[in-house]
């Protein structure tokens, strides 16, 4: 949940760390800090509370700091509050260290530490790591070897660099559970928890193992594996855009990402779909045949990846015609688990180094699934790599922390993969007319971009209810069928980033006890497409109008809604173009994006790095 930075050059790098660690200020903004090694091999650190740029004036009031090796970290509070003396890098004599992750065993290690004569200064598990590292220092020849001996003994997840003044031309990193990867410069390395934070200064990286201990100085890189044994681990060339972290004349990221995503779902179509087929391959070489023989699916994923699950449970369901569950990963771990025949484990992640999610494709792998597919945003995560199939969102660099573009990106990859499984799939009984589904999921596809973009366009009518809704402190929304999950991602959204209360519950359940909560300061927010469940919502909405409620309807037939419940000054119509119930999960979702970014804007919120929360979140 922490961004680590590193960097070992010929040239200074305190520019490249405070730049990169701005790149990774999504992964957490409760503290950040500095330590580099200067000219005369004396390690200067520098922390603060607060956000980079507080970070940056610090390093502002202080004589200049430079040296050719350092690290850097902009911190998410696990172990201890946010505060300068829990900010990193930590330090034990000589040796600065930056952490990512959880030591489990830490309260262990600290008794150890304390009755060697080591004094803590911080209420931080990271701190027992480095005074770890220093005690095995103290007897081995080299840093490497006394990172080696350390993370031996570290119980839980970790992404560590470290450096020693007392060994400056060198730089130790490691890493179990948490993400890092190492950037390649001419006559320089880098290393950091997400290559975004390195796109200005290299294209090219290599992602370390589980386990795995590097050793960087500023002309080699040498990989070591849990058992010691050197290894090389592949380079590749990144083609993420390096100005993605640019507003690009957005107030905000998230805005930002909302309306990048019509080029999201053209980049996700690029190369899937071949005249009127779909391209299998995409998903892998032996996808083909593991789809024919699919009699089941589990999904497992958590947060916004879980609701992008359930929509994509109604699609399988109804176009395949076989069983799907859906689980949230970190309960999927802590149950019995009974595996389907056949059945295909199917994990969502837009990092792909989610730890929950991980660790539950890993338990997977022994429980006899017939295999495994990650639908990620990125390419060479730790997903990916463990994964049998794989298929890669597109969504480019996604800094806002709620997530929106990369929502939606979801949802058309578990479209692709329902038309694509229906494609290699022999028709059964309940659904014959597979050519003619396939052929109009392939247009309503190709139609999407635009119809986003038509969406986008009621941007001034969601801000204007959004002025409604500032002053409040609770809403409900209201979803059917396809649709409720989309309620569900609409609340978690507006809570993320506004903080208010909100629930989402499945329309028809209204009566089964929420109503209790309904009354003239309770906004209700209804996701209200013109399908067959229309009436049946309208009926929900109806409830909620007897009893003085505020309505804030999403709807593609404002006509027939306004027939029932008309516009007046607590009931509220949003009116989007008609669309297609295949893709209404879609489209419906960007007005409550936009709803909640206005609301927290009109709050005056952080819209992009909302209180207590990250970006990706790689602790159990």
């Amino acid at each position: 949940m922490c961004g680590i930075v590193g960097a070992i050059s010929q040239r200074p790098v305190q520019d490249i760390l405070i730049e990169g660690l701005r790149r990774l200020e999504y992964r957490g903004y409760d503290s950040a800090g500095v330590a580099i090694i200067n000219p005369n091999n004396e390690l200067k650190r520098i922390r603060s509370l607060g956000k980079v740029q507080d970070l940056c004036d610090s390093l502002a009031k202080e004589d200049e700091i430079t040296g050719t090796v350092g690290i850097a970290h902009t911190r998410w509070a696990t172990h201890g509050q946010p505060s300068v003396a829990n900010a990193h890098p930590h330090v034990s004599g000589s040796i600065a260290l930056v952490h990512n992750g959880i030591i489990e065993n830490f309260a262990e290690l600290k008794t150890k530490l304390n009755s060697l004569g080591y004094e803590f200064t911080s209420e931080t598990d990271t701190e027992v790591i480095v005074h770890l590292v220093h005690f095995y220092r103290q007897s081995t020849s080299s840093l490497l070897e006394a990172v080696q001996k350390a993370v031996k003994e570290l119980k839980g997840a970790y992404a560590i660099a470290v450096i020693d003044a007392n060994e400056p031309n060198n730089m130790v990193v490691s890493r179990s559970g948490s993400p890092l990867v190492i950037g390649f410069g001419i006559n320089e390395h880098f290393v950091a928890s997400d290559q975004l934070a390195l796109l200005s200064v290299t294209r090219r990286f290599a992602y370390l193992e589980n386990g795995d201990v590097a050793l960087l100085s500023v002309k080699h890189c040498s990989v070591y594996d849990i058992n010691g044994n050197k290894v090389d681990r592949e380079v590749k060339e990144c083609n993420l855009m390096s100005d993605a972290s640019d507003k690009q004349g957005f107030k905000h990221y998230m805005l930002k990402e909302i309306h990048e995503q019509p080029k999201v779902v053209c980049d996700i179509l690029r190369g899937r779909i071949e005249g009127n087929s779909f391209n299998v391959n995409e998903f892998g070489l032996n996808a083909e045949e593991l789809f024919k023989k699919a009699q089941s699916i589990q999904i497992v994923a958590c947060g916004t990846s879980y609701h992008a699950g359930l929509v994509a449970k109604n699609w399988i369901e109804e176009y395949l015609s076989i069983p799907c569950l859906v689980d949230i990963a970190s309960e999927y771990r802590y149950k019995k688990n009974i595996v389907l025949p056949n059945c295909l484990f199917i994990t969502i992640s837009q990092s792909g180094e989610t730890a929950d999610t991980l660790a539950a494709l890993r338990l997977a792998k022994t429980l006899g699934y017939l295999g495994s597919l990650a639908i990620c945003n990125v390419d060479g995560s730790s997903l990916v790599r463990e994964s049998d199939l794989s298929f890669m969102t597109r969504a480019g660099a996604e800094i806002g922390v709620a997530s929106t573009k990369a929502f939606i990106a979801q949802l058309v990859s578990f479209l692709v993969l329902t038309g694509s499984m229906m494609s290699v799939r022999t028709p059964n009984n309940d659904n014959e007319n597979f050519p003619n589904i396939i052929s109009n999921l392939i247009s309503d596809l190709r139609a999407l971009p635009y119809r986003i973009e038509e969406t986008l366009k009621c941007a001034a009518a969601i801000e204007n209810m959004a002025q409604i809704l500032t002053n409040k402190t609770n809403a409900i929304f209201l979803g059917r069928g396809w649709l409720y999950p989309i309620a569900m991602e609409g609340a978690l959204k507006l809570k993320e980033i506004s903080y208010i209360h909100p629930e989402a519950y499945a329309a028809g359940e209204l009566k089964h006890g929420p109503v209790a909560l309904i009354d003239s300061d309770m906004p209700v927010i209804c996701v209200t497409p013109s399908n067959k469940l229309l009436d049946k919502i309208i009926s929900n909405i109806q409830v909620v109008k007897a009893r003085k409620g505020e309505t804030f309807i999403v709807s593609d037939n404002e006509s027939q809604v306004e027939n029932i419940i008309p516009v007046s000054e607590s009931n509220h119509i949003l009116q989007i173009s008609k669309v297609s119930d295949l893709v209404a999960p879609i489209v419906f979702t960007i007005p409550l994006q936009l709803l909640s970014y206005y609301v927290a804007l009109l709050r005056g919120y952080d819209v992009d790095q909302p209180r207590n929360l990250a970006k990706s979140v790689t602790v159990e």
